[in-house]
């Protein structure tokens, strides 16, 4: 069932794996960015850790894993770009 709390934390969640990645990445960019940024991310990041088996059962994980699939999505768009 569909939460606007929900939504609004996973609004933050996605800004703040983001903004970690983009730390991490060398990427400029601004609020918005960093937020589909980190919301894509942690949907790429949940598929790819899952075909290893790994998952997050926390905030801190999921943080975790948005920030791998975000790093993992300005890598992919980064070569694109080449």
């Amino acid at each position: 069932m569909f939460s606007l709390i929900n939504f609004v934390f996973g609004l933050i969640l996605g800004a703040f794996a983001g903004w970690i990645a983009g730390i991490i990445m060398g990427s400029e960019g601004g609020f918005i960015k960093n937020m589909i940024l980190g919301m894509v991310g942690g949907v790429v990041g949940n598929v790819v850790l899952g075909l290893i088996g790994l998952g997050a059962n926390n905030i801190i994980g999921s943080i975790l894993v948005s920030v791998v699939g975000a790093c993992i999505v300005i890598a992919v768009y980064r070569a694109l770009l080449k």
